[in-house]
């Protein structure tokens, strides 16, 4: 089968579309990971054994399990039970907290990295613990982790495909269907692969921008 030019430029449109949703679904998940991997790590912390037991094993449950099989648990088994999920919310609560039991981690780290005497000297000035956390604590130890949050943001994008199987009309999902109904696979599993190739260099690049920048920082 030979490459067909005229295809592509018909298809393109299309996949275009689907790449937005990619992009979107990525964008959105990484918010919610981020957010949620915070407050897992917090909470974590608790003082209250129980609790910070209890969402250690949910967050190791989680990250046990494969994203496709959550994926199908929200979109699939939550209607069973009275919760129905649009399939891109579905699927951007997925990513969202699979990947943030993986960036409570990262918090974590950054977090324990920060010296007992800032926590001493913010004491001694007498801020509360809400105060302590959101102008000494986090401010120190967010920066750092940035690289390592960004690979894992770039890891969820190329995961985006996995959406397919939840009827989100993302890129994958758009290029099968444009394949089955054409019955010519290789220009849009081609485009597919060029589109994610594309926005994982830029992604890359990006990496080792803010790996530099935060390396001369924290020198």
């Amino acid at each position: 089968m030979e490459w067909d030019w005229d295809f592509v430029w018909q298809i393109m449109p299309t996949l275009i579309e689907g790449f937005k949703i990619t992009i979107l679904a990525t964008v959105l998940g990484a918010v919610v990971a981020a957010i949620l991997g915070l407050a897992i790590a917090l909470v974590r912390r608790s003082p209250i054994t129980a609790l910070s037991r209890g969402v250690g094993f949910f967050s190791e449950f989680i990250r046990g399990t494969p994203l496709l099989v959550q994926l199908y648990f929200i979109f699939y088994v939550l209607p069973d039970i009275g919760i129905r999920l649009a399939p891109l919310v579905a699927g951007v609560i997925g990513l969202g907290l699979h990947y943030a039991t993986y960036t409570a981690e990262v918090y974590r780290a950054g977090i324990e990295n920060v010296p007992r005497g800032q926590w001493e000297a913010a004491k001694a000035t007498n801020l509360t613990t809400r105060q302590a956390w959101i102008h000494v604590i986090l401010p120190q130890a967010i920066p750092p982790m940035i690289p390592a949050l960004a690979n894992y943001f770039i890891a969820m994008f190329k995961e985006t495909p996995l959406l397919s199987a939840i009827t989100v009309l993302e890129l994958m999902n758009q290029a099968k269907s444009i394949a089955n109904s054409n019955y010519r696979y290789i220009e849009p599993m081609t485009l597919v692969g060029i589109f994610f190739l594309a926005i994982s260099l830029i992604s890359v690049i990006g990496l080792r921008w803010l790996e530099e920048r935060y390396a001369r920082t924290e020198d």
